[in-house]
């Protein structure tokens, strides 16, 4: 990979978003950082406000000191050190863990907009992120919906989706964000078509040179002919055999209940799941906290954990890390496929 930081140390260097301080993003964060599988791996550099962080690492008694540092690079990656880039926003004693408020809304924008500059830079590799809150976000003035919209706008991407890894196993979606009377609606042969391409694309850019996707179908037992329904014989299946008249390796409408054991066992590389819980039902059953969410289009490599701030639980020391830790090794796993992501996706700021 290359990158404008000249350490010796050929481990990658992540940037880890702490999220909204009032949830539990600083907390798995804190205790991610100080794993040693993590820092046999990847050096690692906090991103958020240093007061933030020293009350969640005291609030988990870590054996470790928080350090601030000016310069990504700096960052030690060792079990006894957490290292921080400060963007001084937000005081602890200002935010209330559990509660939504304008301020952790600032410090959470101002963490993803240094991190995303980190990235852009090449003074990191990648961006892991911990949640946000959308109420706080707006608060703050945001206009995104979320963190995948911001990450668009900072970078200047023209369209970014998701990919899910999980035990090797890479999902994509042709829908998400919506009614599930409304996906089934929008699942036409050309948005079809362009999220096959869109995976296919995402492959090759991870390592799969001559990929191999399955299509997932939309209606039980892949519509029975058209007994269940005519999506797989009108929409789903002209586009697998558009992609398939090109050249590409591309299965499908395979039925949704054998889809993804299939790529489990190995038959493909990646599937195209139809909508939002047919692909997240099949990835948070296989492993929950293994589910790492990676936003493919960006010039950046960006992974985060798939839950929320968890609210409830913020501040009691109660939050697994587990799901940040996956997303932090992701990260390390995926970023020698750094120039590959920036050469496919552009790397031009936004204007």
């Amino acid at each position: 990979m290359t990158s404008t930081r000249t350490s010796p140390d050929d481990r990658p260097l992540l940037a880890l978003t702490v999220g909204d301080p009032a949830g539990i993003g600083p907390e798995i964060a804190v205790r991610t950082a100080v794993e040693e599988e993590i820092t046999r791996r990847a050096r690692v550099v906090l991103v958020g406000d240093l007061s933030i962080v020293r009350r969640a690492a005291e609030l988990y008694r870590l054996n470790a000191e928080v350090c601030v540092v000016d310069d990504p690079g700096k960052a030690a990656g060792r079990p006894d050190r957490i290292d921080v880039l400060d963007v001084r926003v937000a005081d602890a004693d200002e935010i209330t863990p559990g509660q939504v408020s304008e301020r952790a809304g600032r410090s959470a924008i101002a963490a993803i907009e240094a991190a995303t500059r980190l990235a852009m830079d090449r003074q990191v590799d990648a961006v892991v992120t911990a949640p946000i809150n959308k109420e706080a976000i707006w608060a703050a003035g945001s206009e995104h919906l979320g963190h995948t919209e911001m990450l668009g706008a900072l970078t200047g991407a023209a369209h970014s989706t998701t990919m899910f890894v999980v035990r090797g196993m890479k999902i994509f979606f042709t829908t998400r964000h919506t009614s599930l009377h409304q996906a089934v609606e929008q699942i036409e042969r050309d948005r079809v078509a362009s999220a096959i391409e869109q995976a296919l694309t995402a492959l090759r850019v991870f390592g799969h040179d001559e990929p191999r996707l399955a299509v997932a179908a939309l209606n039980p037992h892949g519509g029975e002919g058209g007994n269940f329904g005519r999506e797989e014989i009108d929409e789903i299946a002209p586009a697998v055999e558009d992609a398939r008249s090109r050249g590409a390796t591309v299965a499908g409408p395979v039925p949704a209940d054998s889809v993804f054991h299939q790529a489990l066992e190995g038959r493909y590389d990646g599937v195209l799941a139809q909508y939002h819980d047919q692909g997240h039902i099949a990835a948070k059953t296989v492993d929950f906290d293994g589910t790492v969410s990676v936003t493919v289009g960006l010039p950046i490599l960006r992974t985060s954990v798939d839950h929320g701030t968890a609210f409830d639980i913020a501040g009691t020391g109660k939050a697994s890390h587990r799901t940040m830790m996956a997303a932090t090794l992701a990260a390390a796993d995926l970023s020698p496929n750094l120039e590959r992501i920036r050469s496919t996706y552009g790397a031009a700021a936004p204007a």
